[in-house]
């Protein structure tokens, strides 16, 4: 059995089609990256670097600094292949999204001394100590002296704004968090927390011992699905837009059509 990830399962429950594109026919996308993948990939190497900084400096950093470090990351992967969907938008207007974001979180968060232990943190969890495993890489791991909690950060740059019941359900982080409990101790306390950067937001969300117990039997019965799966239906949905392989799956669809077009006419 294949190791998982949060990705490769949400892969799946979106859109299965996907699903096999990438992970079992392995296609190279024709689609290099989105803008936006492009913009959350700049910003969260930037956090990044902030907090190893001050970590290995202690020194503070000026905001100049910050956008200084973002200009680079934003340059270092640019290309001009990158797709834009809404054309409405320049590269310009996405590359100045993310300067905002920089400067609200660090108006908001600076001096960035709040007991940061990693960045980019890898983790591996064992769900049933056998077969499934799920790995992933934390944003941010903190450890708050002041409530004796463990922190798990999560950087989001869409501009989708989730509700706190949606969140109180998100799977990523909490499984992240049966990890730090495996490393930390099972009776520690996990807080889930959100940087939503499009709204300058922060969201917060706890999950219980049963909870988790709950979410390891419901990820490895999704993980049986995924591996037992013989169909891989494709999604149409908004998200097609975005979607790497989407001029492979357009023609694949149309050729379908004329198949199935050709054989009712026999």
């Amino acid at each position: 059995m294949a190791i998982y990830s949060h990705s490769r399962l949400n892969t799946f429950e979106q859109c299965p089609k996907k699903f096999k594109y990438k992970y079992l026919d392995k296609l190279k996308p024709e689609i290099e990256k989105t803008i936006e993948t492009h913009l959350g990939s700049a910003v969260h190497k930037t956090l990044e670097w902030v907090y190893r900084n001050i970590k290995e400096t202690g020194q503070d950093l000026k905001i100049d600094d910050i956008i200084l470090k973002y200009t680079e990351e934003w340059q270092r992967e640019f290309s001009e292949n990158i797709l834009i969907v809404k054309k409405q938008f320049t590269t310009r207007d996405y590359f100045n999204k993310g300067v905002q974001f920089l400067i609200d979180y660090y108006y908001k968060h600076s001096p960035f001394k709040d007991g940061t232990i990693a960045c980019e943190k890898g983790i591996l969890i064992e769900l049933d100590g056998k077969e499934c495993k799920i790995q992933g890489f934390i944003d941010r791991l903190v450890y708050n002296l002041e409530t004796g909690e463990y922190e798990i950060h999560d950087y989001k740059t869409a501009n989708f704004l989730p509700n706190q019941e949606n969140l109180d359900k998100e799977r990523q982080l909490a499984l992240y968090s049966i990890a730090i409990k495996e490393i930390y101790g099972k009776d520690k306390e996990i807080l889930l927390v959100w940087h939503f950067l499009a709204h300058n937001k922060t969201m917060k969300s706890k999950r219980t011992n049963l909870q988790l117990e709950n979410l390891k039997k419901e990820t490895i019965e999704l993980i049986k699905k995924v591996e037992s799966a013989k169909e891989f239906p494709r999604n149409r949905s908004i998200l097609c837009n975005w979607c790497e392989y989407k001029n492979i799956c357009f023609k694949e669809e149309m050729e379908e059509k004329r198949k199935d077009l050709s054989s009712s006419n026999l």
